[in-house]
């Protein structure tokens, strides 16, 4: 539902671009690039919920998809500022 929305609103900008199985890690979008915004700590979860462990979710993110571009619109992994405090 979220992606539908992200759509709707802001498709006729730009090409939205998803990470795959990760809408619920999404917390938002970018106004100045219309990029995604995802929650690091939520696309981790969501692969933990998968059935990986924490050090391979961790390490499987970290390599196959925040590291990862497809281009101008490629979605944006943020840290979640309560891990840092």
């Amino acid at each position: 539902m979220i992606r539908e929305s992200i759509v709707d609103f802001y498709g006729g900008f730009e090409e939205i671009l998803f990470a795959d199985g990760f809408d619920d890690a999404i917390v938002g979008v970018c106004g100045l690039s219309y990029r995604v915004i995802y929650s690091k700590r939520k696309v981790i979860l969501i692969l933990m919920l998968e059935g990986m462990s924490d050090e391979d979710a961790i390490e499987h993110a970290e390599f196959n998809i925040f590291n990862s571009y497809v281009g101008e619109q490629t979605p944006i992994f943020m840290d979640d500022l309560e891990e840092m405090l």
